[in-house]
C-alpha cells in the first residue's frame, strides 16, 4: 500500500512539473495577432454635422398696453386664435391724484372764462342791439365765447381722460383697449384679471399682456460650433426632426447665421436661423425641440476604406498593405493621402489603389 502511494506521489509531481513547462513554454512564444484584410471601395462621403434648437414662429409679438391701470377684462385665452385690431383685454385706468387734480383745476378755470365771457356776449348783444358798440367788438365778443366753449370740451375730455382712459371724442379708439397688432394665435397670456400692468415708456419695457405668433411662418433656431460654423453659408439646405413628432422631416433653409459668438454655455457657439419648408404647421408647437442636419461637404464616386483602417502620425496618414500571404501574411506600411470623412469611411486620394488589400481590425 505504502509502495502504491509513493509512485501515485511520483506521477503527480511528474504531472505539475511537465504542465508547468508546457505552460511556460507556451507564454514565452506570445500570441499570434490575426488581422482582418479588407479592400478599398468606390463611393459617397459626406460630412454632416446635426445642431440641436427649437421650433419657433418667425413673428412673435408681445402685445403691450398703451396706458397703465388694473386689467378689467381679458377676451382671449392661450390657443386662440385673433385677427388684427381683436380686442384681447380691457383696462381698468386708477388715476394718479396730482394728475387727476391738475386736470379738474383745468376744468374750473374753463368754467370760469366761459361763464365770464357768457356775461360779456350778453352784454355787448344788448349793446349792440342799441347800436352802442361797433359790430367788430360784438363778433370779437362772440368769438371769445367760442373759445372758452371750446376750452371748455378739451378740458373736460382731458379730465375723462385722466379719470377713466376713455376720451369722449373717440371711444373706440380708447387706450384702455389693448388690441392684438398682428393676425395668429395666441401663445401665452400672462396676466389675469386685477393684475397692474403699465405701458411701455423709457424707464421700463411695459407690462405684456398677451403674446401672439403668426404660427404660418415658422423657423428653426438653433446653435452651430464655432469649429464648423466657417462651412455653413446662406441658402444651404438641412432637414429637420422635430422630437414630439419623430414622423415629420421637414426641410429648411439657413437664412442667418450670427457674426457674434455666445460662450455662455462653456463652448463658443453662433446662432442660425433657417425657414421651415411646410405644407402645413397644424400639430405643430412653438418651442418644440428639434435637431437639423447639415451636408457640410460631399464627394462622390471617390476611393474610400474605413477610417479604422488608417494610422494617423502628425499630419501624415499611413494604411498597412497586404505584401504577401505566404506562409503568413506580410504587411508593409505605405503613406497615402486623405481627404473628407465622415467619421465612418474616408476618402483616399492618392497612395494606393481599389486592387489593394489592406490590414483591418484584429481578429480575436
Amino acid at each position: 500500500m505504502k509502495k502504491f502511494f509513493k509512485i501515485f506521489l511520483w506521477v503527480l509531481v511528474a504531472a505539475v512539473v511537465l504542465g508547468t513547462f508546457v505552460f511556460l513554454y507556451r507564454n514565452s512564444m506570445g500570441e499570434k495577432t490575426v488581422y482582418s484584410t479588407l479592400r478599398p471601395e468606390t463611393g459617397t462621403v459626406e460630412r454632416t454635422t446635426v445642431l440641436t434648437g427649437k421650433i419657433e414662429p418667425r413673428d412673435e409679438i408681445e402685445i403691450k398696453p398703451q396706458i397703465s391701470g388694473i386689467i378689467s377684462e381679458i377676451m382671449v385665452e392661450a390657443g386662440d386664435r385673433v385677427n388684427e385690431g381683436d380686442v384681447i383685454a380691457r383696462i381698468k385706468v386708477i388715476p394718479e391724484a396730482s394728475q387727476l387734480s391738475s386736470a379738474q383745476s383745468r376744468v374750473t378755470l374753463a368754467e370760469l372764462e366761459v361763464k365770464d365771457a357768457e356775461t360779456k356776449f350778453g352784454r355787448d348783444s344788448e349793446l349792440y342791439s342799441k347800436k352802442v358798440i361797433s359790430r367788430e367788438e360784438y363778433e370779437n365778443s362772440e368769438k371769445t365765447l367760442h373759445k372758452a366753449q371750446e376750452e371748455l370740451a378739451a378740458a373736460q375730455d382731458a379730465y375723462k381722460i385722466v379719470r377713466e382712459g376713455v376720451s369722449s371724442l373717440n371711444a373706440k379708439e380708447s387706450n384702455t383697449l389693448v388690441r392684438a397688432t398682428i393676425t395668429g394665435l395666441v401663445l401665452d397670456v400672462p396676466v389675469k384679471v386685477g393684475s397692474s400692468v403699465i405701458q411701455a415708456n423709457t424707464m421700463n419695457d411695459g407690462t405684456t399682456v398677451a403674446t401672439v405668433a403668426d404660427m404660418s411662418k415658422l423657423i428653426f433656431k438653433g446653435k452651430v460650433d464655432e469649429t464648423e460654423v466657417g462651412l455653413l453659408r446662406t441658402g444651404m439646405p438641412m432637414e429637420i426632426v422635430v422630437g414630439a413628432m419623430p414622423d415629420l422631416s421637414p426641410m429648411a433653409t439657413i437664412e442667418y447665421i450670427s457674426p457674434k459668438g455666445d460662450d455662455s454655455s462653456g463652448a463658443n457657439t453662433f446662432e442660425i436661423k433657417a425657414a421651415l419648408v411646410l405644407d402645413s404647421t397644424d400639430g405643430l408647437r412653438s418651442g418644440y425641440s428639434a435637431n437639423a442636419t447639415v451636408s457640410l461637404a460631399q464627394v462622390n464616386n471617390v476611393l474610400t476604406v474605413p477610417e479604422s483602417a488608417v494610422t494617423f502620425r502628425g499630419d501624415s496618414t499611413f494604411v498597412f498593405v497586404r505584401t504577401d500571404s505566404v506562409p503568413e501574411p506580410v504587411f508593409v506600411e505605405r503613406a497615402v493621402e486623405t481627404g473628407l470623412s465622415d467619421g465612418i469611411k474616408i476618402e483616399i486620394k492618392s497612395g494606393i489603389d481599389s486592387t489593394a488589400v489592406l490590414r483591418g481590425a484584429i481578429v480575436k
